[in-house]
């Protein structure tokens, strides 16, 4: 394998259609496209400052690196990537990319984000835009924390532990996605989505879940949640109060007290869902 070390790299495509590199405290500077076409690349303690720096790459290992902000776009329809220990400052990062591993990564820029991907594991990693994560599918995470809206849009196959989001229209239109241990926090969570569950979460939120399909909750807290599971059918089980339910389609609802129970026969059909409160 060639060695590359401690070089300054520019102009476009400055390593097009390279194989079998190790580059090392280097810079990529001006220039689009540098390693375009790439495979069998392995990256430590470099830097990329300007756009598009790994597209249509396979089998690329990135460790200890950093991607300025004008390093937009950065990695589009790449396979096999492993990302670890990196800062990455660009928006509109990681577009169709099969198979990629993020583990103590910061995305503090992450604006249209991780769309369109496929079979992503992630620990450890810190992001910050919107729409992150868009029409993702087989997704692992742990150790997640994310403030922006409308994350996860239009995912399938996800599982999620020991999360923090702060995130408004959270898990729109997804399909088999299951949260463990974590926080949630933004209106509108979960809205045109079906067989999601959450297992030991705290969520706020306004009008949340509604029309899914097949919501289960296993011992949640819902903090100042209201005007929930409209139009929804659902297996949940609270531990503690809910503010306010609202017309849910059909299933069980356990918790301590429902402070607000709107069942409004001409929109739904009341006999259809099982409310059940363990009010002291």
């Amino acid at each position: 394998m060639q060695v590359i070390r401690e070089e300054r790299l520019t102009g476009e495509r400055a390593l097009f259609h390279s194989k079998d590199l190790s580059i090392e405290y280097s810079i990529f500077a001006d220039g689009e496209s540098p390693l375009k076409e790439s495979s069998d690349i392995s990256l430590r303690q470099t830097s990329f400052q300007w756009k598009y720096p790994l597209w249509y790459c396979k089998n690329i290992r990135v460790e200890d690196c950093d991607f300025a902000e004008m390093a937009r776009a950065g990695i589009w329809y790449t396979d096999q990537i492993s990302v670890k220990d990196t800062l990455y400052e660009a928006p509109k990062g990681f577009r169709r990319v099969n198979g990629l591993t993020l583990e103590n990564v910061d995305l503090p820029h992450a604006e249209e984000t991780l769309w369109h991907c496929k079979d992503v594991a992630m620990s450890n990693v810190v992001a910050k835009g919107d729409y992150f994560a868009m029409n993702c599918s087989d997704i692992k995470l742990d150790g997640f924390r994310l403030v922006g809206n409308y994350c996860f849009d239009g995912c399938r196959n996800v599982e999620v532990h020991h999360a923090k989001m702060l995130s408004k229209d959270a898990f729109w239109n997804c399909d088999n996605v299951t949260v463990y241990d974590s926080y949630i926090c933004g209106e509108y969570l979960g809205w045109n989505s079906k067989n999601i569950t959450f297992v030991n979460c705290v969520i706020e939120s306004l009008q949340g879940m509604c029309y899914m399909e097949n919501l289960v909750m296993k011992n949640c807290k819902l903090l100042n949640t209201t005007l929930a599971f409209e139009y929804s059918t659902v297996d949940v089980e609270v531990d503690g109060p809910i503010e306010s339910v609202k017309n849910p389609s059909a299933g069980v609802i356990k918790a301590e007290k429902i402070k607000e129970l709107i069942l409004e026969e001409q929109e739904i059909d009341p006999s259809q869902t099982t409310i059940i409160v363990n009010e002291a």
